[in-house]
């Protein structure tokens, strides 16, 4: 069997993003929500479905959850140890799992650098493939009888560098659109627009399919003149379900919840080329007699042979990957080949 060997310049890494709606409904906004039964909510969280929870193409789109530093807003899982609820549960959970610290403040910048409660939203991990795309996430909020929708975003192309956390990139979430902050006139003193005395709305969290809401900046009446939505959550509820109906209703009564899903594909083109003395000889031992000569005489001066496959080895002559063409290639001394060899990961 003969090689070629290849040289670095036979290689080339491409990369790709590709994107695709996040919901299962395959449409880039989600406008109707599901539930299931009270019975069945859990006091930690409220799944969200594309349609009612026991159909047949029922899937799960998103969740709510609720979380208190000190477990207010649900009920004590033992009668006997009063703050271990629910609530103070999520919140240590999704509280290590944005800075991996379980002691760390959940930070939502200028007016609320420690939050005690928070809102999270984790899109299920079968409706996006790498990460959610930041530019693309639009989610509309709406309170009980408040004639006001609350518009949110992130700040994706208002700034110039990504924030970083324990848990990859972490975006601002703003009152706007498509991940640009409202274009509303700033009052004196106010803080940058988009945003609440508050701090932010919130962290809009790519790498681990995460939002989280910033309750005190959806219940605070903004200086600027932003929308905001009271009584979103509530400290003194008796059971967690409570506080899990009252985000899910906020987010039924906006209607409207947008969001792509992005993946990078990175691809290595591997450049094979074949000259026109190579190859033009076959290896194939039903072309020769038991004495070792060819069957057919005239293939001694001039040979054909139809290329089908590609083997990529190794130092070691081993076998790693192996690629097939469209169709055969005919090959002899007349002809050159250039096969470009696309390897995804």
């Amino acid at each position: 069997m003969s090689f070629t060997s290849l040289a670095s310049s036979d290689f080339v890494v491409s990369s790709d993003s590709v994107t695709a709606p996040a919901w299962s409904t395959n449409a880039q906004t989600l406008t109707a929500f599901y539930t299931a039964s009270s019975n069945l909510t859990s006091s930690y969280y409220l799944d969200v479905y594309n349609t009612t929870y026991n159909a047949s193409n029922a899937a799960v789109q998103f969740s709510v959850a609720y979380g208190h530093i000190y477990g207010s807003g649900s009920a004590p899982l033992n009668s006997l140890v009063l703050q271990n609820t629910p609530s103070r549960i999520t919140f240590g959970q999704y509280r290590n799992l944005i800075y991996g610290d379980a002691t760390a403040n959940v930070n939502f910048g200028t007016g609320n650098t420690s939050s005690l409660n928070l809102i999270a939203i984790p899109i299920d991990r079968n409706r996006y493939k790498g990460n959610l795309f930041p530019g693309t996430f639009n989610l509309s909020l709406k309170f009980g009888t408040y004639a006001q929708t609350l518009f949110l975003t992130n700040n994706y192309n208002d700034i110039s560098t990504v924030n970083y956390l324990d848990c990859g990139r972490a975006y601002d979430i703003i009152s706007g659109s498509n991940g640009t902050a409202v274009n509303s006139p700033l009052l004196s003193g106010a803080p940058a627009r988009g945003y609440t005395e508050s701090g932010s709305y919130g962290l809009f969290l790519p790498d681990i399919g995460l939002i989280v809401l910033n309750p005190r900046a959806l219940s605070a009446t903004t200086a600027n003149g932003g929308l905001a939505i009271p009584f979103i959550t509530s400290t003194t509820a008796a059971n967690g379900w409570v506080n899990h109906d009252l985000i899910y209703q906020t987010i039924n009564s906006g209607s409207s919840f947008t969001l792509n899903s992005e993946e990078t594909i990175s691809s290595d083109y591997v450049f094979v080329r074949i000259k026109n003395a190579e190859y033009n000889y076959t290896a194939n031992p039903s072309m020769i007699d038991v004495s070792g000569s060819l069957i057919y005489p005239n293939f001694v001066n001039s040979p054909q042979t139809y290329m089908t496959t590609v083997g990529l080895y190794n130092t070691n002559n081993e076998l790693l990957a192996v690629a097939k063409m469209s169709k055969p290639l005919v090959k002899d001394f007349t002809k050159e080949a250039l096969i470009r060899v696309k390897l995804d990961w």
